[in-house]
Order: C-alpha cells, then structure tokens, then sequence
C-alpha cells in the first residue's frame, strides 16, 4: 500500500482538562499518515485517483473551529474518523503532539483507524 504523509501540521484547537486550558486555542502538531493505492495515479496523473492532501490539511484546520476537546485522545480518533469518512484511505494513523509539559519536547497520542 502506497502512503501520504502530512508531518507536523500546525493547529490552533481548545484542547484540555481544566476549563482554563480549553479557554483559547493551544498550538498542536497533527502528524497525518494514509495508506491508499495511488498507482493509477501514478499511471494518468489524475489527482481524482488519489487523495488531495491539500484538501485534507485545510479540512483539518478547520476542524478545530467552534469545537472542543478534554483529551487530545478523543481529538485523534475524531480527526481519523473525519478523514476515514470525508477522503477514504485504506487506513490512516493521527498523531497529535501537545506541547504542555514544559521539560518535554511534547506530549503525543497516536490512532490508527481502517
């Protein structure tokens, strides 16, 4: 199976436990990995064979508007479900990286949906 990557995504989602993180919208990093077959693709260089990964980045970054999570759990498996349902991969796999413990590089949780 063929893959299409977005690394590193920057977001801006109210994502948090207390209330006071959730309050405005944090930077987060979506990692975004889909399996899908784009050898016809590759052959008619149609991108009706493929997924439009610009159409992905820009719906992910807006998903995040009017929108609010505690967990950055259920934020990943509601951007995977998104995707799955809107683009149709074979499979994808969200990683969203959290950058909130201050001696860490970041925090991140990892889905992997078919």
């Amino acid at each position: 199976m063929d893959i299409i990557h977005i690394c590193d995504l920057e977001v801006f989602f109210r994502v948090g436990v207390p209330d006071s993180e959730r309050a405005r919208p944090q930077p987060l990093q979506i990692d975004i990995r889909m399996e899908h077959d784009f050898a016809r693709a590759a052959a008619t260089d149609d991108l009706r064979e493929t997924i439009d990964y610009f159409a992905v980045s820009q719906r992910v970054l807006k998903f995040g508007e009017e929108q609010q999570w505690k967990l950055i759990e259920k934020l990943a498996d509601d951007l995977a479900q998104m995707i799955l349902n809107e683009f149709g991969p074979q499979k994808v796999r969200v990683e969203v990286k959290k950058f909130i413990i201050r001696e860490s590089k970041y925090v991140s949780v990892a889905v992997e949906r078919f």
